[in-house]
């Protein structure tokens, strides 16, 4: 039944908690500098706590994805949760003025990609297991 649990809450609960103020002091706090490093070509790359949040996202992706391939009982339920979560995403960027960011409309994609690939995959490989007996 964990496994049912969707990934993508994650990154959904880390950006309403660092939002409403529990963990520093709200959304600007996403775009704070982490890490800058000298390039060899002598550009400066830099990686600000949201870009953070959004590998973080991409790599619970791939693992829904990975998780989308398993068929069984649970697997309808961890696609209904998947989109819940999308759900989620999609009316707090319509009604909460600090979820209008380009952060969190790229996470609320991410979210999107993993409820569409998620079906699609097991669809997928749902119909490879079906077999017909002789």
């Amino acid at each position: 039944m964990i496994a049912a649990i969707p990934l993508m809450i994650v990154p959904f609960i880390f950006y309403n908690v660092i939002m409403l103020g529990f963990a520093g002091d709200g959304v600007s706090d996403l775009g704070e500098i982490l890490i800058s490093l000298q390039m060899m070509s002598g550009a400066i790359w830099t990686m600000s706590w949201g870009d953070v949040l959004i590998v973080i996202a991409l790599v619970l992706l791939f693992i829904e994805v990975l998780k989308a391939t398993r068929t069984g009982s649970w697997s309808v339920i961890d696609h209904m949760f998947s989109m819940l979560v999308f759900i989620g995403f999609l009316v707090e960027f319509l009604l909460v003025r600090d979820a209008a960011t380009q952060l969190f409309f790229i996470l609320m994609m991410i979210a999107f990609v993993d409820v569409i690939a998620g079906f699609s995959v097991s669809i997928r490989s749902a119909g490879r297991d079906v077999s017909i007996g002789l």
